[in-house]
């Protein structure tokens, strides 16, 4: 009830300031008789009232002016009392798109977030460390589609082109390259019901690889194996030019005519056949030993040759194919090639690209050497 001598207002005013704590805000919702209650509904509907003059409406499009937009947006949360927006973009990495910033300047640079660093994928394809590979690529040396790759680039290992120095680097995830030293007694082909032990039982489990050439059941040495098919075929063709060659032991003395032969030809049943080299490296109790190179891959070629002229082959190892050497490999073992050696392939063999399948050989294809 009011006192007397007071009006209604110093009434109001009276009570409010009970409800209202020193710093001008309400304390915890006090208890209130009716008439008190009215009262602060009518403060809080005029102060609200007031706060809104000075505000802009929430509600206004958008302004056409991208540079002003974040100026009135932060006016707009101070006088709401709203907390200000944070960025979400954080330090040091840019934005992948490539549409304009949401607040103007320059448009943002694309950034592929597909596949795997190019550092990482020519690391894995054997071509060195991680560091070593980006020395490389800092150096301009590496190329990807062509175009001279950056740090950082993200390629495609199923479907990109990458070369290293313009020679192409193999670096499709499928793709299987091994080096083989055949015993002699075992048989190249996997489909042979007569044979006791064949080259399928010495691969070690993963992707099925085939041959690169032959080598007949008495012959041994390298044998290279892949599921790259036109990388295969190509070593096989004598019209690319890659290189074979042997270590041969004979029956008898070979004297230097019978050599000469050899680098000029000797004609057999389908036809000539000459060696690209060929040097004796040793003689010993009616033994011979010769070192060729052939370029060509027919069927029991060397033996034929050797036997044409009256000096019987022996003993018969390949000991390269091309810039693949077989060096300390035990007999029936295998090992991958190096990323070095991959590359030396695809350069002899004038190959641009690297995919698993192809052309392949056919494992029926009738023995070499």
């Amino acid at each position: 009830m009011a006192c007397s001598g007071r009006s209604q207002n110093e009434d109001s005013s009276r009570r409010l300031a009970e409800m209202m704590g020193p710093g001008g805000q309400f304390c915890s919702a006090p208890r209130l008789s009716s008439s008190s209650a009215s009262v602060y509904l009518r403060w809080q509907i005029s102060h609200r009232s007031r706060l809104s003059s000075r505000m802009p409406a929430l509600s206004d499009p958008r302004p056409s002016n991208r540079a002003e937009r974040p100026r009135r947006e932060i006016e707009v949360r101070k006088l709401s009392g709203r907390p200000p927006v944070r960025s979400t973009k954080r330090s040091g990495r840019p934005p992948a798109r490539t549409t304009p910033s949401r607040y103007g300047g320059s448009p943002v640079p694309a950034q592929n977030t597909h596949g795997e660093r190019l550092q990482r994928t020519l690391a894995r394809a054997g071509l060195g460390s991680r560091r070593a590979v980006e020395d490389l690529i800092r150096q301009g040396r590496v190329r990807v589609g062509g175009e001279v790759a950056s740090l950082g680039r993200r390629v495609d290992p199923w479907t990109d082109h990458i070369t290293v120095d313009d020679i192409p680097i193999p670096v499709h995830p499928d793709l299987r390259y091994l080096a083989l030293n055949k015993p002699a007694g075992v048989t190249t082909t996997a489909r042979d019901p007569h044979a006791e032990r064949t080259v399928a039982m010495l691969i070690p489990p993963g992707p099925r690889v085939f041959p690169v050439g032959r080598l007949d059941r008495p012959s041994e040495g390298l044998l290279l194996r892949t599921n790259d098919g036109d990388l295969a075929h190509r070593l096989q063709h004598p019209r690319f030019g890659v290189d074979r060659e042997y270590l041969v032991e004979v029956k008898g003395i070979v004297p230097k005519r019978a050599v000469s032969q050899l680098l000029k030809g000797v004609d057999l049943a389908d036809g000539p056949a000459r060696a690209l080299k060929a040097r004796p490296t040793g003689r010993s109790r009616g033994r011979t030993s010769l070192a060729m190179v052939m370029r060509e891959g027919r069927k029991r070629e060397i033996r034929r040759m050797l036997g044409a002229l009256g000096f019987p082959v022996l003993r018969l190892v390949r000991v390269r194919i091309g810039p693949v050497r077989l060096g300390s490999l035990p007999p029936g073992r295998t090992r991958t090639l190096t990323a070095q050696e991959v590359s030396e392939l695809y350069r002899e063999s004038r190959l641009s690209r690297a995919r698993p399948g192809g052309r392949g050989t056919d494992s029926d294809s009738p023995s070499h050497s």
